[in-house]
């Protein structure tokens, strides 16, 4: 039987100063000043309606993430204003995660006491890379200085805990080059490091016209003396990208990866959420353009699917398998409302082939990802389609 998970949710502010070659979220460069009244009034309005949609009053808040875009392009009091609001519409604890997306130029860094006064508890710095010739390659608009001084005034501004996201496996990158990056951003000591290798996905302008990027075998050392590096450091790494000091595992993320649940409002956002009275599980996807998005006589909510039953055990995996830590049996019925006999005989088969160990606590069975199954996660995951 499906029981309700930890909901959270999740904000887009889709405006970027220039669109990045390697990004494919819903993000679009800034013509004119951003029209933050009345995006936020749209965003409450957007958020009213999920909350009567799937009757969530009496349902806690976990956590709040604030992505893009770049979200710091807002004013303070522009999320002050909309965090406000929010929180009014939920019962949730004193200490709630609150987090940030920001970037590292100048402008925006300096706004980081307000946002901390404005309710936000944890900054996410997208930093990249602290070479100058990397950043221009990747379209980024601020320098390495920028990223430092970003770092240092998170430190400072008084919110409980800070990541920076940095990219390797960047054009013509050697390892030394991916490695000292990383020396870089453990020096100035965050809380918290997304370190996760470039991609090239489709609809994007490296798509079109892809740079070189490293061989499999510089890539697979610079993972390997990476995590070394970070673990040296006193970095935990707790899913594939993500790498935490004791205590400072991003809960928002968490959530996602344990299959909770998630209000996506703003422009494009995706949710996903649990109906324990019907017994179904829904997704949503809301409009994409800020123009259409911000429409008075246009509904905010552009999709809206059940995940059919057939669908579940694969998404369940898809996100579980990303942590470092076991699962039990119990949560997986818990947030599919299946039995555990839906996915049990892949389990086995991967236990079989090295992919993932079982264990038995307390007379609970406990199942995770083995060493091999994390280098060979899509085959693993291939498993469960």
């Amino acid at each position: 039987m499906l029981k309700a998970p930890p909901l959270s949710l999740y904000i887009h502010i889709p405006w970027c100063v220039e669109k990045c070659p390697y990004c494919d979220f819903n993000s679009h460069a800034l013509k004119n000043t951003i029209p933050e009244q009345a995006y936020v009034g749209a965003l409450i309005e957007d958020l009213d309606a999920d909350i009567q949609r799937f009757n969530l009053t009496d349902r806690p808040l976990h956590s709040i993430f604030i992505g893009g875009g770049t979200p710091s392009l807002f004013s303070p009091e522009a999320i002050e204003s909309l965090l406000t609001q929010v929180l009014a519409r939920f019962t949730h604890k004193a200490d709630i995660e609150i987090t940030l997306e920001a970037n590292p130029g100048t402008v925006e860094a300096d706004k980081f006491v307000g946002f901390f006064n404005a309710g936000v508890s944890r900054l996410s710095i997208g930093v990249q890379s602290f070479a100058s010739d990397k950043l221009i390659k990747l379209g980024r608009i601020h320098d390495s200085n920028q990223a430092k001084k970003a770092a240092d005034l998170a430190t400072k501004c008084g919110v409980s805990s800070f990541n920076l996201d940095l990219m390797h496996g960047l054009p013509n990158q050697s390892i030394d080059n991916a490695l000292d990056d990383l020396k870089t951003a453990i020096s100035l000591n965050p809380t918290h490091i997304s370190w996760y290798q470039l991609t090239i996905e489709p609809n994007t302008a490296f798509h079109s016209k892809p740079p070189t990027l490293p061989q499999d075998d510089i890539l697979w050392e610079i993972q390997d003396q990476g995590v070394k590096l970070l673990t040296e450091a006193g970095y935990i790494q707790y899913e594939i990208s993500a790498y935490a000091k004791k205590g400072y595992q991003c809960q928002h993320n968490l959530n996602y990866w344990q299959f909770g649940d998630y209000l996506g409002i703003g422009c494009g956002a995706h949710g996903k959420v649990t109906d324990t009275i019907a017994q179904k599980i829904y997704r949503t996807v809301k409009v994409k353009h800020p123009k259409g998005y911000l429409d008075q006589h246009r509904e905010h909510l552009d999709h809206l699917t059940e995940v059919d039953k057939s669908e579940r055990p694969f998404e369940f995996m898809m996100n579980q398998l990303r942590l470092h830590t076991s699962f039990n049996v119990i949560d997986y019925q818990n947030t599919t409302g299946l039995g555990i006999e839906t996915i049990e005989p892949t389990l086995l088969i991967a236990q079989q082939k090295g992919l993932m160990e079982s264990s038995n606590h307390n007379g609970i069975v406990l199942w995770q990802v083995t060493k091999t199954g994390q280098r060979f996660l899509n085959d693993l995951l291939e498993l469960f389609l």
